[in-house]
């Protein structure tokens, strides 16, 4: 099945997670399928904190991809916003 979920990245106590379709047999950070955005927990000043391609979203979803409980609470964020 393929799953829509945060795979993080950054250095030690400065988390950065890519949004990212994969299998869900996959490993949290292993190989994926594609990277349709990103979130930043600790932006500051002007950086972006969030980032999600709507369109391969839809794609994703359209085609049967379950979104992981992070990163339908990051959408709704999104959307919001």
């Amino acid at each position: 099945m393929v799953v829509i979920r945060l795979a993080r990245g950054g250095a030690k106590k400065r988390p950065f997670y890519n949004i990212v379709a994969t299998d869900s047999r996959n490993r949290r950070d292993g190989r994926f399928i594609e990277r349709i955005g990103f979130y930043n927990p600790i932006a500051t000043g002007n950086a972006e904190t969030m980032r999600i391609a709507a369109d391969r979203l839809a794609y994703w979803q359209g085609v049967g991809a379950q979104l992981s409980p992070a990163v339908a609470r990051l959408v709704v964020q999104s959307k919001a916003a």
